[in-house]
């Protein structure tokens, strides 16, 4: 019974959100537009799965994926798991936590190959490169990137460090990678940035981010709990056009062969 109150609050504040953008999207259709609205009932059934998709969604959140996060970043920062003693050593190195690194990786990862909107980028971008972009390959450099981004950051956190040098030198790397990276790829890698970061992804690495920083001694969660979510965006920016340019270069080279063997023929010719 609980659950269900819980649920029908939850649908309520969720219709809160949804009725201004419903308002405004009926508004131009009917005052600026001046047109019926185009297969009304089909539209407005998909608005009613939309309250109850996200109703259920964010209930999910509440009762399973933020507690989960939490937990598992508790359970992995404890110190009889840690240190192998229930107290905390005055100077607890870095490399003491690396079940912690292992599960950053693992998650990140997981997280971003069941992400939707990640699956529908890819997808899109085969269908507009004309089967250039691999889906599959694109999700395993952005995952990667994620993988990699999140370990990072889960270090930061168990270290302290400022979050502003980590940002800073990955945007570097973002720049620089920019002018050598092949074109059209760049577009993509960007946008791959943010798709990464959407309902899959964002509540189990904020929980995990906020869980560690509650556990680590000498750490704040309002200054060390955020971030993740920076690493998880920045990450597969560098990932996806690194990827792009290692593949660039493994074509040059297997054409290189060739093009030797075809000025050596026309030399002996």
């Amino acid at each position: 019974m609980e659950i269900l109150l819980d649920l029908a609050k939850t649908l309520l504040s969720t219709i809160g959100d949804i009725l201004p953008i419903l308002l405004l999207l009926v508004g131009f259709q009917f005052l600026v537009l001046r047109k019926p609205l185009p297969h009304a009932r089909h539209t407005i059934i998909g608005f009613i799965y939309v309250l109850l998709g996200l109703a259920l969604f964010l209930s999910g959140l509440e009762k399973a994926l933020f507690p989960i996060g939490k937990l598992m970043a508790a359970q992995l920062s404890d110190p009889m798991l840690v240190f192998g003693t229930p107290l905390v050593p005055e100077h607890p190195g870095w490399w003491n936590y690396g079940w912690i690194y292992l599960f950053a990786f693992l998650i990140g990862f997981a997280t971003t190959i069941a992400e939707p909107s990640l699956l529908a980028v890819a997808l899109k971008a085969q269908e507009v490169s004309r089967g250039t972009v691999e889906p599959f390959h694109l999700r395993i450099a952005v995952a990667l990137g994620v993988a990699v981004g999140i370990t990072l950051g889960t270090f930061r956190i168990v270290t302290g460090h400022n979050l502003v040098y980590y940002i800073v030198a990955g945007y570097l790397v973002v720049l620089v990678q920019t002018f050598y990276a092949p074109r059209m790829i760049i577009p993509l890698a960007y946008d791959s940035g943010g798709v990464t970061t959407s309902t899959v992804t964002v509540p189990l690495v904020a929980a995990l981010g906020l869980g560690l920083s509650a556990t680590i001694p000498g750490r704040n969660p309002l200054l060390d709990g955020f971030g993740l979510i920076a690493f998880a965006s920045l990450f597969p920016m560098i990932s996806v056009m690194g990827y792009a340019q290692l593949a660039a270069w493994m074509a040059k080279r297997a054409q290189k062969p060739l093009q030797d063997a075809r000025q050596q023929d026309g030399t002996s010719r």
